[in-house]
């Protein structure tokens, strides 16, 4: 373990950043195969493969809510573990993720009899038709049997991560990754089980990550070890947690009203091109948060455990390193689609006019994007550094005050109504940069 403190500690902080962010953001990006590959083949299912896909499609958003549950446990738990090990208080550090295993457990427990119980009310509430429910709700009741492996992989890698311990951390997804593969050309391909199969095939993955998982944090490769006698209820510990990893959850979590908001406004005022317009923004932005909160995942455990061990000097140096590559990866991605909109659409689509469509409310939508980076490096830093509330003022601030009413409002004060619609995340960005920015540099000038 000498030489993980000495990557926390004492290595050059440009290189330990790197080393710590390069295998986060291919976890990332392994995330994001992993949905695209079971989609790929679900889509290809004989006969039925539209109203298949359109089904699991209904699914996301509760998928995604499961998720933020996860983040709510492990994105608070992983920095008060770290910052813990920055105090050289392994103990208080393994209690914490003992605390957070147990509320896990509770978590996938109480989630599994809801959507065992009311998932079909739930699928159709999402946007479940008639024709999709069936898939839906088959795809559904098997996966949500796996939500335990789900809680424990997502919750507990953090806790990886939080040692330093990203490359292992990217191990763990990409072994859930490949089994998923195989499994879905074999339960899918092979055997015919459809949707079901591919259900299937993501719970068995997500068990076999959750394997690989608490395997390593009960070796002695892993600093903090899970034991047994930390896996109990202890209120103030959960409390801090539960509060800390409040602002990564809500971010997950109102993605689902932020996207509903989009299409329910652009359908009116545009209809099925303006909202297939906004799908390829959405997957445009899945670059940009595939990149972003890699660095931030880099950088966690560099600032949690500095600060905890008041070096702040180091911690500084990590902020402003985590800044300048998120304006910088922010900036490039922006450049990109303003220099050259035709072309990052055509990645998405053929079609002609949808293209031409999009070349417009591309250079809308994103318009502020370079400044994006200022949002996510501090706003995280804020939870990397155990500033709760402020993290949590921001995300209820840039979402729910500001985004979602402009994309309601501001149809009513634009000419081009569907173009009024799009400028609400230029406006609600530069307005969200405006408040954090000066509220993480007075945080900033006082760390002593």
């Amino acid at each position: 373990m000498k030489n993980d403190d000495n990557l926390l500690t004492d290595m050059p902080v440009p290189s330990a950043f790197f080393k710590l962010a390069i295998p986060a953001i291919a976890a990332q990006l392994i995330n994001i195969l992993y949905n695209l590959v079971d989609k790929m083949f679900i889509g290809r299912i004989p006969c039925v493969g539209k109203q298949a896909l359109a089904g699991v499609g209904v699914t996301a958003p509760v998928i995604l809510a499961i998720s933020a549950f996860a983040a709510l446990v492990s994105m608070g738990g992983a920095p008060k573990a770290s910052i813990f090990m920055g105090k050289g208080d392994d103990e208080c550090a393994e209690k914490v993720m003992g605390s957070c295993t147990w509320l896990l457990i509770i978590l996938s427990v109480i989630l599994t009899g809801i959507m065992l119980i009311g998932g079909k009310h739930i699928l159709l509430l999402f946007g479940a038709s008639s024709d999709t429910i069936t898939y839906a709700v088959d795809y559904m009741k098997i996966y949500c049997l796996g939500t335990l492996f789900t809680q424990l992989t997502l919750g507990l890698n953090a806790f990886i991560t939080a040692q330093g311990k990203t490359m292992i951390s990217m191990c763990n997804v990409a072994v859930g990754a490949v089994t998923n593969i195989i499994l879905d050309m074999v339960f899918i391909n092979g055997i015919g089980m459809g949707v079901k199969g591919a259900a299937l095939a993501t719970v068995i993955s997500q068990g076999v990550s959750a394997c690989f998982v608490i395997h390593y944090l009960t070796t002695n490769q892993s600093k903090l070890h899970l034991r047994f006698r930390n896996i109990r209820f202890d209120g103030p510990v959960l409390w801090s947690c539960i509060l800390l990893g409040t602002s990564p959850a809500l971010m997950q979590l109102t993605e689902n009203m932020v996207a509903i908001s989009f299409n329910t406004s652009l359908q009116k005022y545009g209809g099925d091109m303006a909202v297939a317009s906004m799908s390829i923004l959405s997957s445009v932005m899945q670059f940009v948060m595939l990149l972003l909160p890699g660095l931030v995942q880099g950088a966690q455990p560099l600032l949690s455990y500095n600060f905890g061990a008041k070096n702040i000097p180091r911690v500084k140096r990590t902020f402003r390193l985590l800044l300048i590559c998120c304006v910088s990866g922010s900036f490039f991605i922006w450049l990109m689609c303003m220099t050259m909109p035709a072309t990052v659409a055509s990645v998405f689509t053929s079609d002609v006019d949808l293209i031409a469509y999009t070349i417009k409310s591309m250079r809308v939508y994103l318009a502020m994007l370079f400044i994006y980076g200022i949002q996510v490096a501090c706003q995280y830093s804020f939870v990397a550094l155990d500033q709760a509330p402020k993290a949590i003022f921001l995300t209820i601030w840039r979402k729910i005050i500001i985004l979602i009413p402009l994309i309601f409002i501001l149809p009513h004060f634009v000419s081009d109504a569907v173009m009024g619609v799009y400028l609400a995340e230029p406006v609600a960005d530069t307005i969200a940069v405006c408040t954090t920015a000066p509220m993480f540099y007075s945080y900033y000038r006082k760390l002593k």
